[in-house]
């Protein structure tokens, strides 16, 4: 109950590590979920299963992160504040602890409005700040919010998300601060598309003391096409695609095979960048087959 998860031992001895992303299927087969994950088997650290991800119904993200551990394959189980209140999101944390998952990243959630079924309302009774506060007190306490006692307790290696913008001269990382201090032991970012900027937000954490207190890892992803790039510069919070990038698409010959070349040469320039404790590979068009091939490529 007690023993680290292999993302948690890999990170705190300062390993460069590798993380990818799966969606559950909409389906009550285990292995249209396997399928997903099996080609990222010995190529990852860990796998993130979604958690009713653009707000559209799917496995839940319990039962696939089950699956995995199931399978000898390591999760990292996400959750949102969306779809549960406290009991759910504490009963659920302790259920994964039981299960053999200690890997958690906690999210605010998609809005409900924007998703498949419009009229759907959203918890929401705890921010993700709310979330590690109450995970860090059952994990390191070992009590939930009423006061009683869990024994034994969860152990729990507890993620936070953010945007690694390029932070002007005055920018103080306050959010992160705030995670940081909520409970967070790493952090898994949306896509960074340019190496340079990376470094920029990572030396600023640096600056904060950040970096000594969690660990964060870099998205990045395989571009499907131009067209695509341009789609998440106009739809997806704080990813900036680069012009630059977007026109070597263009004037390739295969836009997805020069999209898994520029991710690849994004992975190898992170590698390089002080206080980058790895990367987090996303890939929803195209899928685990286009994220293996990007590692192998990668060396």
């Amino acid at each position: 109950m007690t023993d680290r998860s292999k993302l948690e031992t890999r990170l705190a001895q300062g390993d460069f590590v590798i993380t990818a992303e799966i969606t559950p299927p909409l389906s009550a087969d285990p292995q249209a979920l396997l399928s997903k994950a099996e080609p990222l088997r010995g190529k990852v650290d860990a796998i993130n299963v979604t958690d009713g991800a653009g707000a559209r119904i799917a496995m839940s993200s319990l039962a696939a992160a089950t699956l995995l551990v199931q399978a000898g394959l390591e999760p990292v189980l996400q959750l949102t504040c969306r779809d549960r209140n406290r009991i759910g999101l504490a009963a659920d944390l302790i259920g994964a602890a039981a299960l053999g998952m200690h890997n958690i990243l906690v999210l605010h959630g998609d809005d409900p409005s924007r998703g498949e079924l419009p009229e759907t309302k959203g918890v929401f009774d705890l921010d993700s700040r709310g979330v590690m506060t109450m995970v860090k007190a059952m994990r390191d306490e070992g009590k939930i919010p009423s006061g009683r006692a869990i024994e034994p307790p969860p152990h729990l290696f507890v993620g936070a998300a953010d945007v690694p913008s390029d932070p002007p001269p005055d920018w103080e990382p306050k959010s992160l601060t705030g995670k940081a201090e909520a409970g967070a032991d790493f952090v898994q970012t949306q896509f960074s598309f340019e190496p340079e900027v990376a470094a920029r937000y990572l030396a600023r954490l640096a600056d904060f003391g950040l970096t000594e207190r969690l660990k964060v890892i870099i998205g990045v992803g395989p571009l499907a096409s131009a067209r695509s790039a341009r789609w998440m510069n106009d739809n997806l919070f704080g990813v900036t695609v680069p012009e630059a990038t977007i026109a070597r698409l263009e004037g390739a010959a295969d836009q997805t095979a020069e999209g898994r070349k520029i991710c690849v040469e994004l992975i190898q320039a992170l590698r390089e960048v002080p206080h980058c404790s790895g990367v987090h590979i996303m890939a929803p068009l195209q899928g685990s087959d286009a994220i293996a091939a990007v590692i192998d490529a990668a060396g």
